[in-house]
C-alpha cells in the first residue's frame, strides 16, 4: 500500500494536525499531494470536535517546494490541463485561507514556492532560526501565481516585486522582518512555542475566533464606509447574544472557566 503522502490526526483537545509527510523528498509538492492536502483541510473543517488546526511538515524541511517529476509533467500537459491544475493548487490555497478555525503552520528547513502560500495563508506562522524561504519560481520562467494573492497580501507589493523578480534566499530574521513569518524560535523549540500558542487558542470561543477571521477580511484594504460599520455593529450584536458570548460574559463575571474552553 502506498504511503499517504498527507497525514491527519485529531487528539482528545481538538487539534488536527495535518503533516506533509514525504520527507524522503523534502515534502515537494504534486498533484497527489496538493489533492491529499486540500482533502485533510476540508475535513477538518467538517469535524466539529476540531478547534485549532496545525500544518506541519515530516522531516528537516517543510517543503522544498514543486517536486521535478510533477514539474516535467505539467509541461507536457496543454494550455487547459495546466489551467484545470494550477486551479487545484489554487484551490487548496483558498480552503486553507477560508477554513474558519485557527490555523498554526510551524516551518522548518527549507519553504520554497508552493510552500509560501501554505505560510502565507495560515492564520499563524513560525520559523526557526534556520528556516529559509523562496519564491523560486522565476529561476524557472514562471511566476508564482496561484499562490500570488496570499503572497502579496502578506509581503506587500513593494516586497513582492523584489522577491517574485530575484528568487532570492529569504533567512529567518529577514522573514520575521518581512512579515512573512510571525516569529521565529530556535530550532529545537519549535514544537514547544507551538504547544503555547495552540493552548491559548483553546482558551478561546470558536464562534469568535471565527468570527475575528471573517472581520479581517471584509474590513481589509477598503475605506471605513458606512456599510463597514453597520457589519461590524451587526458582527458584535450577534456574538454578543449568540450562546458563546453569552456564557462567556457570565463566565468572566461568575470568574469561572467558560464551558466551551479547553484547560486541560
Amino acid at each position: 500500500m502506498t504511503e499517504s503522502a498527507v497525514t491527519s490526526h485529531t487528539d482528545q483537545r481538538g487539534v488536527t494536525r495535518i503533516t506533509l509527510n514525504r520527507p524522503a523528498k523534502r515534502n515537494a509538492f504534486d498533484d497527489r499531494i496538493i489533492t491529499e492536502l486540500t482533502d485533510a483541510i476540508r475535513a477538518a473543517g467538517d469535524n466539529p470536535d476540531c478547534r485549532v488546526v496545525v500544518l506541519a511538515g515530516e522531516g528537516k524541511h517543510f517543503s522544498a517546494g514543486a517536486d521535478l517529476n510533477y514539474m516535467k509533467r505539467t509541461a507536457e500537459l496543454s494550455q487547459q490541463e495546466n489551467i484545470d491544475d494550477a486551479r487545484r493548487l489554487a484551490g487548496l490555497m483558498q480552503t486553507l485561507d477560508r477554513l474558519d478555525r485557527p490555523t498554526l503552520c510551524l516551518v522548518q528547513g527549507a519553504a520554497y514556492g508552493g510552500a509560501l502560500g501554505l505560510i502565507c495563508a495560515s492564520d499563524i506562522a513560525i520559523g526557526t532560526e534556520s528556516s529559509r524561504f523562496c519564491l523560486s519560481e522565476a529561476r524557472l520562467g514562471i511566476t508564482p501565481a496561484a499562490i500570488g494573492p496570499y503572497v502579496v497580501r502578506t509581503l506587500g507589493q513593494r516586497h513582492a516585486r523584489r522577491y517574485f523578480q530575484t528568487a532570492e534566499v529569504i533567512e529567518s530574521d529577514r522573514a520575521l522582518a518581512l512579515g512573512l513569518i510571525h516569529e521565529r524560535v530556535p530550532d529545537d523549540q519549535l514544537e514547544a512555542r507551538a504547544e503555547d500558542l495552540i493552548t491559548a487558542l483553546l482558551r478561546n470561543g470558536p464562534v469568535a475566533m471565527a468570527a475575528g477571521k471573517e472581520l479581517v477580511t471584509q474590513v481589509s484594504g477598503g475605506p471605513v464606509s458606512d456599510d463597514t460599520i453597520q457589519y461590524t455593529a451587526e458582527l458584535i450584536a450577534r456574538l454578543r447574544t449568540g450562546d458563546e458570548g453569552q456564557e462567556g460574559l457570565a463566565a468572566f463575571f461568575d470568574k469561572r472557566t467558560p464551558d466551551w474552553a479547553v484547560t486541560s
